[in-house]
């Protein structure tokens, strides 16, 4: 039986979980509702951001479970995201060159194209990833 490889790094979601009061890390372990609550709560007045460093390990190992690996990277494509998300480079980054210029020129389309992002990146990584199979 061969063993499936990593999608999410463990690190990453340690890293984005610094930014867990807005919701980062999960957004980054495919948890958009929760994160959506943490955005708009502060990571649940910081209980619930405190609470999850306990709890990524077990995340993480869903996420691996649940997504596909391939010449997408998961973390790479989150770490743009997260850091250049308004400037659309984690869309060119994944191939997706007219969306990633029209999100440069419009700020991730005022910000709302960026927060979609939040809420859909898996999905889009692991769909292209499926196709290049």
């Amino acid at each position: 039986m061969k063993l499936k490889s990593s999608t999410h790094n463990i690190i990453i979601g340690y890293l984005l979980w610094i930014f867990g009061f807005i919701g980062a890390h999960r957004f980054y372990y495919g948890k958009p509702i929760t994160g959506t609550i943490y955005f708009f709560t502060l990571g649940l007045l910081g209980i619930g951001w405190l609470i999850d460093i306990f709890l990524i390990t077990s995340m993480d190992r869903k996420a691996d479970i649940k997504y596909t690996q391939g010449d997408i990277d998961y973390d790479i494509s989150w770490l743009l995201l997260t850091f250049l998300g308004i400037f659309g480079v984690h869309r060119i980054y994944m191939g997706k060159w007219i969306t990633g210029i029209i999100y440069l020129l419009t700020g991730g389309l005022l910000g709302v194209g960026y927060l979609y992002d939040y809420w859909t990146l898996n999905r889009q990584v692991n769909e292209l990833n499926e196709l290049k199979k």
